[in-house]
Protein backbone atom coordinates (compact mmCIF):
# COMPACT_ATOMS: atom_id res chain seq x y z
CA UNK A 1 0.00 0.00 0.00
CA UNK A 2 1.22 3.46 -0.77
CA UNK A 3 1.18 6.20 1.82
CA UNK A 4 -1.78 7.87 0.11
CA UNK A 5 -3.84 4.68 0.52
CA UNK A 6 -2.97 4.52 4.24
CA UNK A 7 -4.34 7.97 4.98
CA UNK A 8 -7.76 8.29 6.52
CA UNK A 9 -10.36 10.24 4.63
CA UNK A 10 -11.68 13.30 6.41
CA UNK A 11 -15.34 13.20 7.25
CA UNK A 12 -17.89 13.18 9.99
CA UNK A 13 -20.83 11.07 11.00
CA UNK A 14 -23.88 13.22 11.40
CA UNK A 15 -27.17 12.23 13.01
CA UNK A 16 -29.95 12.74 10.47
CA UNK A 17 -32.50 13.24 13.24
CA UNK A 18 -30.60 16.24 14.60
CA UNK A 19 -32.10 19.70 14.25
CA UNK A 20 -30.10 22.32 12.38
CA UNK A 21 -30.59 26.07 12.08
CA UNK A 22 -29.92 28.23 9.04
CA UNK A 23 -26.66 29.27 10.72
CA UNK A 24 -25.67 25.62 11.28
CA UNK A 25 -26.30 24.69 7.64
CA UNK A 26 -24.50 27.73 6.29
CA UNK A 27 -21.47 27.08 8.50
CA UNK A 28 -21.33 23.34 7.73
CA UNK A 29 -21.66 23.98 3.98
CA UNK A 30 -19.46 27.09 3.90
CA UNK A 31 -22.11 29.30 2.27
CA UNK A 32 -23.80 32.50 3.26
CA UNK A 33 -27.00 32.17 5.31
CA UNK A 34 -28.86 33.99 2.53
CA UNK A 35 -28.05 31.07 0.22
CA UNK A 36 -29.83 28.67 2.59
CA UNK A 37 -32.83 31.02 2.68
CA UNK A 38 -32.86 31.06 -1.15
CA UNK A 39 -32.86 27.24 -1.17
CA UNK A 40 -35.95 27.28 1.08
CA UNK A 41 -37.69 29.90 -1.06
CA UNK A 42 -37.05 27.86 -4.22
CA UNK A 43 -38.19 24.58 -2.61
CA UNK A 44 -34.76 22.96 -2.54
CA UNK A 45 -34.93 22.67 1.28
CA UNK A 46 -37.91 22.25 3.56
CA UNK A 47 -38.14 23.81 6.99
CA UNK A 48 -39.51 21.33 9.53
CA UNK A 49 -40.11 23.77 12.35
CA UNK A 50 -40.42 27.53 12.52
CA UNK A 51 -40.17 29.48 15.74
CA UNK A 52 -40.45 33.22 16.21
CA UNK A 53 -36.71 33.61 15.69
CA UNK A 54 -35.43 30.53 13.84
CA UNK A 55 -36.02 27.94 11.13
CA UNK A 56 -35.06 24.33 11.83
CA UNK A 57 -34.07 21.57 9.42
CA UNK A 58 -33.45 17.85 9.85
CA UNK A 59 -29.95 16.48 9.63
CA UNK A 60 -30.88 15.08 6.20
CA UNK A 61 -31.02 18.68 4.96
CA UNK A 62 -27.23 18.82 5.35
CA UNK A 63 -26.75 16.10 2.72
CA UNK A 64 -29.37 17.71 0.45
CA UNK A 65 -27.76 21.16 0.82
CA UNK A 66 -24.35 19.80 -0.08
CA UNK A 67 -25.78 18.01 -3.11
CA UNK A 68 -27.60 21.17 -4.20
CA UNK A 69 -24.39 23.17 -3.91
CA UNK A 70 -22.52 20.58 -6.00
CA UNK A 71 -25.23 20.75 -8.68
CA UNK A 72 -24.96 24.54 -8.73
CA UNK A 73 -21.19 24.47 -8.95
CA UNK A 74 -20.50 21.45 -11.17
CA UNK A 75 -23.40 21.81 -13.60
CA UNK A 76 -23.71 25.58 -13.26
CA UNK A 77 -27.42 25.28 -12.53
CA UNK A 78 -29.60 28.12 -11.30
CA UNK A 79 -31.81 27.57 -8.23
CA UNK A 80 -34.83 26.43 -10.24
CA UNK A 81 -32.63 23.93 -12.08
CA UNK A 82 -31.24 22.62 -8.81
CA UNK A 83 -34.76 22.13 -7.43
CA UNK A 84 -35.83 20.30 -10.59
CA UNK A 85 -32.70 18.12 -10.66
CA UNK A 86 -33.18 17.11 -7.02
CA UNK A 87 -36.85 16.30 -7.63
CA UNK A 88 -35.96 14.14 -10.62
CA UNK A 89 -33.18 12.40 -8.70
CA UNK A 90 -35.61 11.57 -5.87
CA UNK A 91 -38.20 10.30 -8.33
CA UNK A 92 -35.61 8.12 -10.04
CA UNK A 93 -34.54 6.65 -6.68
CA UNK A 94 -38.19 5.93 -5.78
CA UNK A 95 -38.66 4.15 -9.11
CA UNK A 96 -35.51 2.10 -8.51
CA UNK A 97 -36.73 1.08 -5.03
CA UNK A 98 -40.12 0.08 -6.47
CA UNK A 99 -38.44 -1.91 -9.22
CA UNK A 100 -36.22 -3.74 -6.70
CA UNK A 101 -39.32 -4.63 -4.64
CA UNK A 102 -41.09 -5.97 -7.74
CA UNK A 103 -38.08 -7.99 -8.90
CA UNK A 104 -37.82 -9.94 -5.63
Amino acid sequence: MSSSEDQALPGAIFEESALLTVRDLSRMCAVDERHIVEFVEEGVLSVIEITATEWYFTGAALRRTRLALRLERDLELKLAGVALALELMEELEALRRAHRRNVK
